[in-house]
């Protein structure tokens, strides 16, 4: 009801400026301090002070004196504070916010009939996914499904990089070397097994002597010449060690999850023509030119060209990129790529590129965020010294069964945890943990990963919202009835813990709205937090299964509102609400 109440309280507001002869054009519509018991309030008044040449107060009062109440459905009164205009809610707005949240699709917001294309992690297959970049996969996966809870038509995408000079040098050395030179792998995967062979590949170029070398390099280039000149032998020997890599990182990226409607190859542009048509049209760009033996475009604003063709004629990953995006443009409504901090200039340079060539830019954009760092220090794949990705969920997932059985004695419910139920559950706590804690913070934030942060059952981390999803189908399920329509009398529901709750409940489906519309998952992360605080409120000041009958049946419905909320919102992020804990 939150959103519907805004749009009533622009509409009154708008209405009354006008009626006061005022400008409109800024409603300064926000939301007040907790302790104001107002929805939403205006600060129109700051803006308008120097114009009516009267104090905000006084023009606080007279905007609220105009604005009439009585035509709102949802704001029962409208009064002046200071400087500024409170909306107070109706009795009405409770009502249907404990009705809609009744539904187990609340929050999810009507059809906006636009297509969305999320490109994240494309991150090179040249071995196991690290740490160090999980941020781009948990914070794509989000943004994609916050997308989705927002009424978005999204496709997510895998962008694959298989016709780089790495990808070569894999493909060289998968070819080159035998299994019995190389370690045991880490782990039973097809990525494990395979980054040995990459290893090996950038080590032999480092440390071999000057000859070898140079005949290597030879076998190299000519991988990249075939791709180039579109060789299907080529292609299919560098597909079956990209597919290979593949398809191991796509397990490990299921598990946090993070799941792609479309692995999106590079040479695909390169098959198709797209690439070299692209190619034409940049030469004939008035910012084209020749140096330094390659093609680039001097771009405007920017103190390095951008390179978009080699002098042997191959082109570079921007210039099959540049191909990718305008089939986005072609195929999509909007797409958003999320990008690490590395890639800046990169992605300015695409888009301002994407401008000389005639394209609406602004249905792209990017998210970029930083890295997520261990305590332990560095993270590198290349020389296989970084702490992978499967590494850090096993031990979420061990971490967390060892707090749900050190747990399990002081539980109150009667339902009794076999080893497959603590199993289950250390695994929806120790992945949502890793997931939650890194998806909580802005994207640009560097982060430091820290376990006991992470798996706090008591302090604002995934474990303190998901108990609150449990406690809440504990209670639900121990009533042993599901709320009706005769149990929404909100009229039982009037202390300040019940109403506080309502109101927190009312804004869900508006978070939603923002986190979409300012492509920041986190905020919907922050507002699982203030939930679940709102509920232990409620829970410590309520009774619900004690109280009497009438008030019993509301407050389960409350109960079943805010189980909703909670499970929808942690799903929006992707970490799962256990049935008990």
């Amino acid at each position: 009801m939150f959103r519907q109440t805004r749009s009533e309280v622009a509409d009154a507001l708008e209405a009354a400026l006008e009626g006061l002869d005022l400008p409109s054009d800024d409603l300064g519509i926000e939301e007040p301090p907790e302790d104001v018991a107002a929805v939403l309030a205006s600060s129109a008044a700051f803006r308008l002070a120097g114009e009516v040449g009267a104090p905000p107060p006084k023009v606080a009062a007279d905007i609220a004196a105009e604005t009439d109440a009585d035509e709102l459905e949802y704001v029962d009164s409208v009064e002046p504070q200071g400087p500024y205009v409170n909306f107070l809610p109706s009795e009405a707005y409770f009502t249907d916010t404990l009705e809609a949240a009744q539904n187990d699709d609340f929050g999810h917001l009507p059809d906006r009939e636009t297509s969305v294309v999320v490109e994240h992690t494309s991150a090179n297959p040249t071995g196991p996914v690290h740490v160090g970049r999980a941020r781009n996969p948990i914070v794509g996966d989000a943004l994609a499904r916050v997308l989705d809870y927002a009424g978005y038509e999204v496709d997510r995408h895998y962008y694959v990089n298989d016709a780089g000079r790495q990808i070569a040098v894999f493909t060289w050395a998968y070819e080159t070397f035998d299994e019995s030179d190389l370690p045991e792998p880490e782990r039973e995967s097809p990525e494990y097994e395979m980054v040995r062979y990459y290893r090996k590949g950038n080590s032999f170029l480092e440390d071999a002597d000057a000859d070898r070398v140079e005949e290597a390099e030879r076998a190299i280039q000519s991988i990249l010449q075939g791709l180039e000149e579109g060789d299907e032998e080529t292609y299919e020997r560098v597909g079956e060690v990209v597919d290979t890599v593949l398809g191991g990182m796509s397990a490990t990226l299921e598990r946090l999850p993070a799941e792609f409607d479309e692995f999106v190859k590079e040479t695909r542009f390169m098959r198709d023509g797209s690439t070299d048509d692209l190619v034409v049209r940049l030469k004939e760009l008035d910012e084209a030119v020749y140096d330094e033996d390659a093609w680039q475009l001097d771009l405007l604003d920017f103190e390095k060209n951008l390179v978009f063709l080699r002098s042997d004629g191959t082109s570079l990953y921007t210039t099959r990129d540049l191909a990718h995006h305008e089939w986005k443009f072609d195929n999509y409504d909007r797409a958003v790529t999320v990008l690490g901090e590395d890639h800046k200039l990169q992605a300015d340079q695409l888009g301002a590129t994407l401008d000389l060539l005639g394209h609406d830019t602004d249905q792209l954009d990017q998210v970029f965020y930083s890295w997520v760092n261990l305590p332990e220090g560095g993270m590198s794949t290349r020389e296989g010294t970084g702490v992978d990705l499967d590494d850090l969920l096993d031990e979420a997932i061990d971490r967390a069964r060892g707090e749900v059985e050190d747990r399990l004695d002081d539980r109150s419910r009667n339902d009794d945890l076999d080893a497959e139920d603590v199993e289950r559950i250390a695994h929806q706590v120790g992945i949502g943990a890793v997931r939650y804690d890194i998806v909580s913070k802005q994207p640009t934030k560097g982060i430091t990963f820290e376990w006991d942060r992470a798996l706090d059952f008591e302090a604002q981390s995934a474990p303190y919202v998901q108990y609150v999803h449990a406690r809440c189908c504990g209670i639900l399920g121990e009533s042993e009835t599901e709320p009706t329509a005769d149990d929404l009398d909100v009229t039982l529901l009037d202390t300040d813990a019940e109403r506080d709750l309502l109101r927190v409940i009312a804004r869900f489906p508006a978070v939603i709205e923002q986190a979409a519309d300012e492509h920041r998952p986190h905020v919907v992360a922050t507002y699982t937090r203030a939930i679940a605080e709102q509920f232990n409120t409620f829970y410590r000041e309520c009774p619900v299964l004690d109280a009497e009958a009438d008030v019993r049946r509301a407050r389960l419905a409350l109960v079943a509102a805010a189980r909703h909320a909670v499970a929808n919102a942690l799903d929006a992020i992707g970490v799962e609400a256990p049935d008990s804990m």
